[in-house]
C-alpha cells in the first residue's frame, strides 16, 4: 500500500495530481473542509425524507418516472434498484487505469457538498481505490447525456456488493473483491444512487488520460520532427522568431523556439545553409511552428476546458446548503467536454498526419537525397518502405475517427433525453487517435535516426545526436532487413516515455 497521499477538498484537482494519482497511485483521502461540506449537504437531503417533500430522485422516479411519487419507506429500495437497472453497458472492461481515475473524479465531486449523499459513500469509493478494488466498467452504453449512467452504475454495483471487480489482477465478484479487501458493501440511501450515476467522470477519465498523452505527444513531435528536418537537410529560417512574431499565435512561437533550440548547434544545419541550392522547404518541414503550433494552441484549449469540468459539478438535482434549495438542471450533460474531446481528437490527428508526410520525404530519394526507403542495398532490401505504409494506414484510420461525436445525437428515454452529447464516443475515440499517433511519431523517429545515421560523416546537434545515441541502445541501425513489428513497438515506447523529453533538455534546457 501507498504511503503517498492525494488529498481532496479545498484547492482543484490539477493535471499534475492526476498524473501524480495514475503513476504513484496514492492514498486518496479527504480533507476536514470536504467533509463537513458533504454532511452539511446530506442534512438537507435527510429533511426533504422526513418532510416528505417532492424533490426529483429524491422522493420521486426517474427520467420519464420523475411525476411519479415515491413513499419514504421505499427510498432505499429505489436506489439500489436504480444502479441495479442502469448497470447496461456493453463490450470489453475499461482499463483499471480509466476506472480508478473515474472513481476520482466522482469523488472530488461529491466532495463538493452539492449532491447531499453520505460522508460513508464517498469513504467507500476512497476505500475502494486505496485498497485496490476497480470495478469492471464496460466500455459502451452511454450517450454521455445525464451523465454517464451506464459506466457510473457500473462502478456503482461494487459498492453495494454487486457486479465485478478486478482485485490484485483478478476478475472476481463485487461481492468478494470487497470482502478480500476488508471493505463491507454499503446500502445506499435517498439520492444516493443518483448522485452517483449523474455526472461525466467517465467521459472525464477517458478525455483526461488522452490529453495528459497528448500534451507530451505534442512536446515529443517537435523534437522528432528536429530529427526528420535535419535528415532532410531543412533549413531553419523558416523557424526565425520575427516570422512567428508578427502572426502572433502563442503556440508557433513555441514550437519555433523548441527547434531553435534542438538544432542551434547543428552541424548538418551549418553545412546545408553553407552549401545547399535549396531555398525553401516542403510545408511538411517549412510549416511545422504553424501546423504544431496550432495544435499547442488547441490543446490549451481543451485543458482549460477538461480543468473546468473535472473540478465542476455535474450532478442533478443540486443542493445549496446554505438556504437549502434542490435545484434540477441539466449539468450532467455532455457537451461542453464532448466538443473538447472531438477537438482534441482532430488536433492529434494532424499531428500524425504531418509527421506521416515526413516520413514519405525519407522514403523518395529525390526528395531525401538519400538512399531510397533509407536503405542502401535497395533492391534486395525494402528498408522502411512498408513502416511508411503502417503509418498511412493509421493516419488514414485517424481521419475517420476524427469525425466529430458531438454533431450526433438520438434520443432516448421516452425523449425525456431529447438532446444527447455523445461525449463518451468523442472521448474513447481521441484516446484511439492519441495511441495511434503515438506509433507514427515512433515510425518517424525510427526513419529520421536512419537518416542521421545515413548522413554520417556529418554531425547532429547535440541534442539529436544524444537522441540518436540512446535510441540506438535500443534499436539497432537498420543494415538490412529484419521483422519490423518489434522496432515499431519499441519506438512507440520510447516517444511515449520520459526519457526522449529528458535527453533533449539535458542538452539544450527546457522546452516549451
Amino acid at each position: 500500500m501507498s504511503e503517498k497521499r492525494l488529498i481532496i477538498g479545498g484547492n482543484d484537482l490539477t493535471f499534475e495530481d492526476l498524473r501524480f494519482f495514475l503513476e504513484e497511485k496514492p492514498q486518496v483521502e479527504l480533507n476536514g473542509e470536504a467533509q463537513n461540506r458533504v454532511r452539511q449537504s446530506r442534512r438537507i437531503i435527510e429533511d426533504i425524507v422526513n418532510e416528505n417533500r417532492v424533490v426529483y430522485g429524491v422522493t420521486t422516479g426517474f427520467g420519464k418516472f420523475a411525476d411519479v411519487r415515491i413513499k419514504p419507506e421505499q427510498t432505499r429500495e429505489l436506489q439500489r434498484r436504480l444502479v441495479l437497472s442502469h448497470a447496461a453497458g456493453t463490450g470489453k472492461p475499461m482499463s483499471e487505469d480509466i476506472v480508478r481515475l473515474m472513481m476520482l473524479l466522482k469523488i472530488k465531486n461529491l466532495s463538493q457538498g452539492h449532491s447531499g449523499v453520505r460522508l460513508r459513500v464517498v469513504n467507500q469509493l476512497a476505500q475502494m481505490l486505496n485498497r485496490g478494488v476497480t470495478p469492471v466498467v464496460p466500455e459502451k452504453g452511454s450517450v454521455g447525456a445525464s451523465g454517464d449512467l451506464a459506466p457510473l452504475a457500473h462502478m456503482a454495483l461494487v459498492m453495494i456488493g454487486e457486479g465485478e471487480a478486478f482485485f490484485n489482477g483478478e476478475r472476481m465478484s463485487g461481492a468478494k473483491a470487497l470482502e478480500k479487501a476488508g471493505l463491507q458493501p454499503i446500502p445506499l440511501e435517498a439520492k444516493e444512487g443518483l448522485a452517483l450515476l449523474n455526472g461525466t467522470q467517465s467521459i472525464q477519465a477517458w478525455g483526461v488520460i488522452a490529453l495528459l498523452r497528448a500534451k507530451r505527444l505534442v512536446k515529443v513531435a517537435d523534437i522528432v520532427g528536429a530529427v526528420s528536418l535535419e535528415g532532410l537537410l531543412g533549413t531553419l529560417t523558416a523557424f526565425d522568431e520575427r516570422i512567428q512574431k508578427v502572426r502572433r499565435h502563442p503556440g508557433q512561437l513555441k514550437t519555433a523556439k523548441n527547434f531553435l533550440k534542438i538544432l542551434s548547434d547543428s552541424p548538418i544545419v551549418k553545412w546545408h545553409r553553407e552549401s545547399s541550392h535549396r531555398v525553401q522547404d516542403a510545408y511538411s518541414l517549412r510549416c511545422i511552428p504553424q501546423v504544431h503550433g496550432a495544435i499547442r494552441d488547441g490543446v490549451e484549449y481543451v485543458a482549460a476546458v477538461f480543468e473546468r469540468e473535472i473540478n465542476g459539478v455535474t450532478d442533478n438535482p443540486l443542493v445549496f446548503p446554505e438556504n437549502g434549495d434542490v435545484l434540477s438542471g441539466g449539468n450532467f450533460h455532455g457537451e461542453p467536454v464532448a466538443m473538447a474531446a472531438d477537438y482534441l481528437g482532430i488536433l492529434i490527428s494532424e499531428l500524425a498526419n504531418i509527421s506521416e508526410r515526413r516520413i514519405e520525404h525519407m522514403m523518395d530519394p529525390a526528395v531525401s537525397e538519400m538512399a531510397g526507403f533509407l536503405t542502401e542495398e535497395g533492391g534486395l532490401n525494402s528498408g522502411f518502405m512498408i513502416a511508411q505504409v503502417t503509418a498511412a494506414a493509421l493516419v488514414s484510420e485517424n481521419k475517420v475517427l476524427a469525425h466529430p461525436a458531438s454533431v450526433d445525437s438520438i434520443p432516448t428515454s421516452a425523449n425525456k433525453e431529447d438532446h444527447v452529447s455523445m461525449g463518451m464516443h468523442a472521448a474513447r475515440k481521441a484516446l484511439e487517435i492519441v495511441e495511434n499517433a503515438e506509433t507514427v511519431l515512433g515510425i518517424e523517429l525510427m526513419c529520421a535516426c536512419q537518416g542521421l545515421d545515413l548522413r554520417k560523416p556529418l554531425k547532429p546537434s547535440e541534442a539529436t545526436g544524444a537522441v540518436l545515441d540512446e535510441f540506438r541502445k535500443e534499436i539497432p541501425r537498420w543494415t538490412e532487413d529484419r521483422v519490423m513489428y518489434p522496432d515499431i513497438e519499441i519506438a512507440k515506447k520510447f516517444v511515449c516515455s520520459k526519457k526522449i523529453i529528458e535527453i533533449v533538455e539535458q542538452a539544450v534546457g527546457k522546452l516549451e
